[in-house]
């Protein structure tokens, strides 16, 4: 038997290794900023377009490199972050894998140009899919400047399942936001098809966070502090009535690095607990400082996770800084042991023992005496004066209930009360019967008879699939029309959700919404469409927001579609709601008239049927 073993050749194992590293030009992003910081620039620029399909490019004023290095940087495992194993648990760099640069040349044209501060000429590297295409001497700047352009154009499978414009530059805003939040000491540009979308200057922690979420995130922020011998904590968290039904604010760096860790936001939200509302998420930009042996960055290529040696004592110190810190800024309520001196027993009685309290009873008092003060009648004005009338006797009261002719006392047939039920039908003929023809079934289902058997409804499923296709109507066809609010509505997001916002404004207004304002710091609602609770509108708008970050329908789905189907899955009838008889039958009528009754919007099935014959078998 012949031997089936072989080496792949160089570039077949990298764009196998690619697909570990570059999953979508945010990948490329993050790893190439984040190769800039560690050549200890001080100013980092991030040019894109077409969100990052056609060019991603990231200059700093770095140290640069040599013509040698430069060469060597694109070759696999070459780095000069560690030398040997042991630097693993001592990495104060973001790289060291020296695998980035060699994957993203595998599937993309790269352009180095770089220089070291000492040389007068820098080096001008191109790269093809791994094949070295040139590489001359150039003037350039002191830096780096790398330029990946045309990103998997040798895996057109890959470039086919990236996302649409909109998500896939969602995705570079966040990377961006990760690095520049880690490192408020280095100033960042970022720019999309020629426009500017953030320029943030050297500065502090607050400052960055002001300057990327928005001028109003700086009365939403509560400072975080505390030093122990394991850990230090500095940063924010936002106050608990600024919280979001998104994760989009939750920030952790270690050691100034990005990571997620399910476990220590459950710190956070137990700290919280009590102060947020069902399906609210608390916002949190914290910086956590350990010793590099104790934890493990080595775990991923994204190097977005991170195993901590004790990470039950981690929990409990950032637990409990962070209730600390909302109870000392009078965020959470707190037991005050400190007693009001208006409270205290005076300095003269403090021996003194209280006195019992003495009772008079005036044995002499008669309710039925016609001349007892207490029963004396209510005053009347007399002369500029006030005279009290006599009280009258209590036999008055009996006065009239004398029999009159053949009317006995006890005969009160002719009696009239005001609260008398009213019993009348409208119905002449009292042997028409209302059949109920649906019921609520645990105030989810509603539980209809047809010819064939039994019909059971999803209530919130249909009436997400009757609002879809009532809201895709307006915005394709015709504009619905909008209800003035009395005072107008003001809501303020981060930038890059208003940016969200301002490209679906055209649709948005087709459904009703008016607006007056719309900038970098929020947007001002002056309408809204017919039925929709003002106390909605930013449950909606954060739905749509959270929907377009999460990319909920395909690249070939248009925003109108997205927008219907955020805003039906916003305002549809909740599980557990109770239904009367008339919306049960009016929410039958409605799916039913549907031009795709059998599903809702997200492909969901929206009743069920039980035939005759199968329920017999039930009995059988």
């Amino acid at each position: 038997m012949s031997d089936i073993i072989q080496l792949l050749p160089d570039h077949v194992a990298n764009q196998i290794a690619a697909g570990e590293v570059v999953q979508r030009p945010a990948s490329v992003v993050k790893e190439l900023l984040e190769n800039a910081i560690d050549a200890n620039a001080t100013e980092i620029k991030l040019i894109v377009k077409d969100a990052g399909k056609t060019l991603v490019q990231v200059i700093d004023n770095g140290k640069g490199m040599s013509v040698t290095d430069a060469r060597l940087s694109f070759e696999r495992h070459a780095t000069s972050k560690i030398r040997a194993a042991e630097d693993l648990f001592q990495l104060n760099t973001k790289g060291f894998r020296g695998e980035a640069l060699a994957s993203i040349a595998a599937i993309a044209h790269v352009e180095l140009k770089t220089k070291l501060d000492r040389d007068d000429l820098g080096t001008v590297l191109v790269i093809e899919g791994s094949e070295v295409k040139s590489q001359d001497v150039s003037v350039t700047p002191t830096g780096t400047s790398v330029s990946v352009k045309h990103l998997f154009f040798n895996i057109p499978a890959r470039r086919n399942f990236l996302k649409s414009d909109t998500v896939e530059l969602r995705h570079i805003t966040d990377e961006f936001h990760r690095v520049a939040l880690a490192h408020p000491n280095i100033a960042f540009a970022f720019y999309h098809n020629g426009s500017d979308l953030f320029n943030v200057p050297q500065e502090n922690y607050r400052q960055r966070v002001v300057h990327i979420f928005g001028t109003k995130t700086n009365e939403k922020l509560v400072p975080v502090e505390e030093e122990t011998e394991v850990l230090k904590i500095s940063g924010f968290v936002g106050k608990p009535e600024y919280s979001k039904k998104t994760k989009s604010e939750q920030y952790f760096f270690v050691n100034q690095r990005f990571i997620k860790s399910p476990y220590l936001n459950h710190a956070i939200k137990s700290a919280f607990e009590g102060l947020l509302k069902d399906g609210y998420h608390p916002s949190y930009f914290l910086n956590l400082t350990v010793d590099p042996k104790s934890i493990d960055i080595n775990i991923h290529p994204t190097k977005t996770e991170i195993k901590f040696d004790d990470e039950h004592t981690l929990y409990a110190i950032l637990r409990s800084a962070v209730k600390h810190s909302l109870g000392q800024f009078n965020i959470a309520p707190i037991l005050d042991f400190e007693q009001q001196s208006s409270f205290d027993t005076p300095y003269d009685y403090k021996d003194k023992s209280a006195a019992a309290p003495s009772i008079e009873v005036d044995r002499s008092f008669n309710p039925f005496s016609n001349d007892s003060p207490e029963r004396s009648a209510k005053p009347s004005y007399n002369n500029g004066g006030f005279k009290s009338a006599p009280a009258a006797s209590w036999e008055s009261l009996y006065v009239g209930l004398e029999s009159k002719g053949n009317n006995s006392p006890s005969d009160f047939s002719e009696v009239t009360f005001e609260s008398d039920p009213k019993n009348e039908s409208i119905f002449s003929d009292s042997t028409i019967e209302t059949t109920k023809t649906t019921f609520q079934l645990q105030q989810k289902y509603i539980v209809s008879t047809i010819k064939s058997g039994m019909l059971v409804i999803d209530q919130n499923r249909a009436h997400q699939r009757i609002l879809y296709e009532n809201f895709l109507k307006h915005i394709t066809i015709q504009e619905a029309t909008s209800q003035q609010l009395l005072f107008p509505l003001q809501l303020h997001y981060t930038p890059s959700e208003t940016k969200i916002i301002e490209d679906l404004k055209a649709n948005l207004e087709h459904t009703g919404f008016v607006f007056s304002e719309l900038n970098t710091d929020g947007i001002v609602i002056t309408g809204v469409p017919v039925g929709v609770p003002e106390s909605e509108v930013s449950i909606i708008l954060e739905q749509l927001i959270s929907d377009v970050e999460n990319d909920v329908p395909d690249t070939n789905f248009s925003a109108s579609d997205l927008l219907a189907k955020s805003m039906a899955k916003s305002l549809a009838i909740k599980n557990g709601q109770s239904l009367n008889s008339t919306e049960q039958e009016h929410m039958v009528n409605s799916l039913f008239a549907c031009k795709e009754p059998n599903v809702s919007p997200t492909n969901r099935p929206t009743f069920i049927t039980m035939a005759v014959d199968d329920i017999e078998k039930k009995f059988m």
